[in-house]
C-alpha cells in the first residue's frame, strides 16, 4: 500500500513547511517582544529629552525601575495627565520607607496636589536618606522652584549635574533658576550643556531665545 503522504505533490508539502516556518517565526517574535521594547532608565531619559512622552509612559511598569517610573510621572505631567501622574508618583511612594524613592514619589504626589510644604518635607527626607541620589536632589529642586527660592533651587540642580552630568533637564532647570537668581553666567553654562545634550528637546527654541536676549544686553 502506497502512503498517502507519498502521493502528495511537492507543492502541497512545500506549503506546509512554509506555513510551519511562518508560525515558528511569529512565535519567536512574540517571545522576543518584551525584551525588544524594554527600555532602561538612560534610554527612557533620552526619549523624555526628545519630547517622546507617550513612549516614556508606555515603558513604565508599576514594579519596574523606579527611575523609569519617575520619568514617566513627569511625562504624564507634560501630557497634561495630572491624575495619571499622581498615580505614578503613588507607585513610587509605595516603595519601602528605607528607600529615597518612597519620599521622591510622595513629594511628587504632594506637589501636584498643591501641598507644597509637605512636598518640601518629603523631598528633604529623600535627600537625607540618599544624598548621592540625583533624583532626590532633582525633586527638591522642583519643590524649591515652586516656592520661588531661586538660589536654593539652583544649588540643588547644580548638585544633580555633579551627580549625573548627562541629565539634560537638570541643566535646563538649573539654567532657569540661575536666570531668576540673576546669575546669567551660570545660566549660560547650563543652557549650553542642555542644548548639547538634548538637541531635539521641545524647549530648545525657548532656551535659544533666552540665550540671544541675554547675550544681546
Amino acid at each position: 500500500m502506497v502512503s498517502r503522504w507519498k502521493n502528495r505533490s511537492p507543492a502541497v508539502g512545500g506549503r506546509r513547511i512554509e506555513t510551519m516556518r511562518n508560525i515558528t517565526f511569529a512565535i519567536a517574535l512574540t517571545l522576543a517582544a518584551p525584551s525588544a521594547f524594554a527600555q532602561n532608565a538612560s534610554q527612557v531619559q533620552k526619549l523624555f529629552e526628545a519630547g517622546q512622552y507617550q513612549r516614556v509612559v508606555e515603558s513604565a511598569q508599576p514594579d519596574g525601575d523606579p527611575a523609569v517610573l519617575y520619568t514617566a510621572a513627569q511625562s504624564h505631567q507634560k501630557l497634561g495627565e495630572t491624575a495619571q501622574a499622581v498615580e505614578t508618583y503613588q507607585a513610587l511612594a509605595a516603595r519601602d520607607e528605607s528607600s529615597a524613592w518612597h519620599f521622591i514619589g510622595l513629594s511628587g504626589q504632594q506637589l501636584l496636589q498643591e501641598d507644597v510644604e509637605g512636598a518640601l518635607q518629603s523631598a528633604r527626607q529623600a535627600v537625607a536618606v540618599a544624598d548621592d541620589s540625583a533624583e532626590a536632589h532633582y525633586q527638591l529642586g522642583l519643590v524649591l522652584a515652586k516656592r520661588q527660592e531661586w538660589a536654593e533651587a539652583a544649588a540643588e540642580f547644580d548638585r544633580v549635574t555633579e551627580l549625573n552630568p548627562s541629565n539634560a533637564y537638570a541643566h535646563y532647570n538649573g539654567g532657569l533658576m540661575h536666570y531668576h537668581a540673576n546669575r546669567p553666567d551660570r545660566m549660560a553654562n547650563h543652557f549650553e550643556q542642555f542644548l548639547r545634550l538634548a538637541p531635539d528637546a521641545p524647549e530648545r527654541p525657548e532656551v535659544t531665545q533666552i540665550m540671544r536676549t541675554v547675550r544681546g544686553r
